[in-house]
C-alpha cells in the first residue's frame, strides 16, 4: 500500500469538506427559518504530529440545543496503544510501520424541542502503508420515539444502502444494533439506524461511492422528522426524559465509543473528540 493513494486521500478529505458544508449550511438555514438566527462558532482544530480540521458548534438556537459538525485530516505516526488497536482490528504491520492517514465527518446533534431526536452521523477513510478502509453510518437517537420517524429515518439509510449491495442494509443495521447497545444499561442508546466499519472490498471507487450516498442520505432523512416535531408541544416530564436520555448517550460516548477513544489516543484536539457531548444531561 504506497503513496499512490494520496489522490484517493485527497478526494475523500474534499467530499467530507463538501458535505460539511452542505450540512452547516442546511442547519444554519433551519435556524434562520424558526426566526433565532443562531450560527455556528468554526474553531481550527490540530493534531500535534500532524494535520487538524475544524470544529464547528452551534449552541442556543432554536431548533438545536447544541450541534457540533466536525471535520479532520490528520496523519503521522500511531502511538503504542493505538497500534495496538489497529493490531486487533487485523491491520498487518503496524508495528513495522505506524503511519497511518485518516479524514472523516462527525456530527452530533442535541435538539431543544424533546420530541426531536437526536441523531449522530460519521462517515470517514483511514489509510496506513498496509491497507485501507471506510467506515461510518448514521443512527437516530429519541428520547420519545415516533414510529413514523424510526420507520422514515431506516428507510433513508437503505436507500443509500440498497444503491450499492442488497445484502448492506441488513448486515449494517444489525452491526448498528450491536454497535450502539449499551451493555451495563442492559439497552440500545437509540433506535438505531446502520454502522460499517473496515470496508475494504478491494474497489476503492465503489467503497467511496457508497460512504458518499450515506453522506448524503443524512439531511433527508434528519431534516424531515425535525420539521415535523418542532412545534409539538412539550411538558417538564418530558424534558426530564430527555435529559436522562442524554445521560445514557454521554455514558455510551465515554465508555465505549471506539472513535472517542481513538481520538484521544491519537492526539487529537480534546475538545474536538468531546464536541458530541451533551450540553446538559442528568442521572437518576
Amino acid at each position: 500500500m504506497t503513496e499512490e493513494f494520496s489522490t484517493q486521500k485527497a478526494q475523500a478529505s474534499a467530499w467530507f469538506r463538501t458535505l460539511r458544508n452542505q450540512i452547516v449550511q442546511a442547519f444554519e438555514d433551519l435556524e434562520a427559518k424558526h426566526g433565532t438566527g443562531a450560527r455556528f462558532e468554526v474553531t481550527p482544530t490540530s493534531r500535534a504530529d500532524g494535520g487538524g480540521g475544524l470544529m464547528s458548534v452551534l449552541r442556543g438556537g432554536a431548533v438545536f440545543e447544541k450541534v457540533g459538525v466536525n471535520v479532520s485530516e490528520v496523519h503521522g505516526a500511531l502511538g503504542d496503544r493505538a497500534q495496538k488497536a489497529m493490531a486487533a482490528r487485523g491491520v498487518p504491520g503496524m508495528d513495522s510501520d505506524p503511519r497511518f492517514w485518516a479524514s472523516g465527518i462527525s456530527l452530533v446533534a442535541h435538539m431543544v424541542n424533546p420530541h426531536c431526536p437526536a441523531v449522530h452521523m460519521n462517515t470517514r477513510m483511514f489509510w496506513t502503508p498496509h491497507a485501507w478502509w471506510f467506515g461510518g453510518g448514521a443512527d437516530l437517537n429519541p428520547c420519545l420515539e415516533y414510529a413514523e420517524d424510526t420507520g422514515h429515518f431506516h428507510a433513508s439509510m437503505q436507500a443509500a444502502c440498497d444503491a450499492h449491495h442488497p445484502d448492506y442494509y441488513a448486515k449494517f443495521k444489525a452491526w448498528a444494533d450491536e454497535y450502539f447497545f449499551i451493555p451495563h444499561r442492559g439497552r440500545a442508546r437509540g433506535v438505531g439506524g446502520i454502522f460499517y466499519d473496515d470496508l475494504n472490498t478491494g474497489d476503492w471507487a465503489e467503497d467511496f461511492a457508497l460512504t458518499q450516498d450515506v453522506g448524503r442520505a443524512f439531511l433527508p432523512a434528519f431534516l424531515p422528522l425535525t420539521e415535523r416535531r418542532f412545534p409539538t408541544p412539550w411538558t417538564d416530564a418530558d424534558r426530564e426524559a430527555q435529559l436522562i436520555h442524554r445521560g445514557l448517550y454521554a455514558e455510551y460516548n465515554l465508555v465505549y465509543d471506539r472513535g472517542t477513544k481513538f481520538g484521544l489516543e491519537s492526539g487529537h484536539d480534546a475538545n474536538a473528540v468531546l464536541m458530541s457531548l451533551p450540553p446538559i444531561a442528568k442521572w437518576t
